[in-house]
């Protein structure tokens, strides 16, 4: 077969595993409620009877449950995870748990996954009024304080690139090109409500020797409290990513 002619079928075969990830993607992010099929339809953007097919083979395989009509994750996603080996080393757990300690906020893991941030730990403080981000969700690298560690760390082509999808006013690509060279070269990225005007984060990339920078360690928390101690938040922060940059966080 020539190239040409199998080109529809790669095509056919790139929207499948598109729009079977959409799927698990939505349906994580819908816990602990889930979703119907026509809510599920409408978050895809895709008519129900191309989703259903789907959702009902994620359901077969066990991927996704089905209970009194709303779909839910299922036990496979958990067992996927365990299996491909992502769970979070000991030494970056602990290094979570001195961070929160010391600042008495919230204290989290993030890694870059293709253009999004994930959060995959976070130890919680003492403090009832505190951040709880939830967890193994896609967000934005801007403008949250990891998202900007990762983005001062990308190749120019790739970062560039994402800056012109999230902006096409040349002066605002200026301001946010010259906030991640500061980034890049303090090595500390802030979020200082600009997200949620009531939230403060800060945050450190992960820098290992020879590896594109994928992790990055930080504090999230109520703006007034951590605003008001700004100096010594980011004092921990860089030297909890400088700890585990430093160690590999070997367990």
């Amino acid at each position: 077969m020539s190239s040409t002619d199998s080109t529809p079928a790669r095509g056919a075969e790139h929207r499948t595993v598109s729009r079977v990830m959409a799927i698990l993607e939505v349906i994580i992010a819908s816990e602990p409620e889930g979703l119907r099929l026509g809510e599920l339809s409408d978050a895809i953007g895709a008519p129900k009877s191309s989703i259903h097919g789907y959702a009902r083979g994620l359901v077969t395989t066990g991927y996704l449950r089905e209970h009194e009509g709303r779909y839910l994750q299922g036990p496979a996603v958990s067992t996927l995870l365990a299996i491909g080996g992502q769970q979070v080393p000991v030494g970056y757990h602990h290094a979570l748990e001195q961070l929160s300690k010391a600042c008495d906020e919230t204290a989290i893991l993030s890694i870059l996954v293709g253009n999004s941030a994930i959060i995959v730990d976070l130890v919680e403080p003492t403090q009832t009024i505190r951040a709880s981000p939830p967890m193994h969700q896609r967000n934005p690298l801007w403008p949250v304080s990891y998202g900007k560690c990762f983005l001062a760390f990308m190749e120019p082509r790739r970062r560039d690139a994402y800056l012109r999808r999230i902006t096409d006013n040349p002066a605002e690509w200026d301001r946010i090109a010259e906030e991640l060279a500061t980034v890049h070269d303090t090595r500390i990225g802030y979020n200082r409500g600009e997200r949620n005007p009531d939230l403060f984060g800060v945050a450190s990339p992960i820098l290992l020797h020879g590896k594109e920078v994928t992790m990055a360690i930080g504090l999230a928390g109520p703006a007034a409290r951590m605003e008001a101690q700004l100096d010594r938040i980011s004092k921990s922060v860089l030297e909890a990513a400088e700890l585990l940059s430093n160690t590999g966080a070997r367990d």
